[in-house]
């Protein structure tokens, strides 16, 4: 009894296709979805049909189909992901790290305290949203002070040893400070 369906494009492997493809299918930092199409090519490559091959992985017919046409027709490189649809970037890498360099290296203009999204769009001729968009993929959060300044006061240690010492529990009849209390 004939085969049904459509016929099965020729899928074979050089040793070096083959290793790749194993290395791929078996390396715990490989994308997922690039070790699934390892797999499936290195199924196909063995003679399996796409119907048993998509039972065998848990995936649908069409799935192992594309695959296995785009290896045969491109190799290696067809089991890559295409490029996705979509408006290309408009802001370049030069643009970004001008904008991480001013946030962190320079004070903002007028005297102010701190850039702020507003202020750093105006400086580097960018959009309010892009800078916020910047700094959250960086995790800059130039609105929040992170430096510590030490009073200039002479008097500053007692001054501290008097807020201190009101904190501080009051020694109990026996002379000792009382321990943390427990609920």
């Amino acid at each position: 009894m004939g085969r049904r369906g459509p016929r099965l494009p020729d899928l074979a492997l050089t040793d070096a296709e083959r290793e790749t493809l194993q290395r791929w299918a078996r390396r715990p930092k490989t994308a997922q979805a690039l070790a699934l199409r390892a797999r499936i090519v290195l199924a196909c490559a063995e003679g399996v049909s796409n119907m048993d091959v998509s039972r065998q992985l848990q995936i649908s017919p069409p799935t192992v189909t594309k695959w296995r046409r785009r290896f045969v027709a491109d190799r290696l490189e067809g089991l890559s992901d295409e490029p996705r649809p979509g408006a290309p970037r408009t802001i370049t890498d030069q643009q970004v790290e001008t904008v991480i360099a001013k946030t962190l290296e320079e004070a903002p203009p007028n005297e102010d305290s701190h850039w702020s999204t507003r202020s750093m769009a105006n400086a580097v001729g960018m959009s309010q949203t892009a800078i916020s968009r910047i700094w959250r993929a960086f995790e800059l959060k130039p609105h929040l002070v992170q430096t510590w300044k030490l009073s200039t006061d002479p008097l500053f240690v007692e001054k501290v040893r008097d807020v201190v010492g009101l904190c501080r529990p009051l020694p109990g009849p026996t002379g000792k400070r009382p321990g943390p209390l427990r609920r």
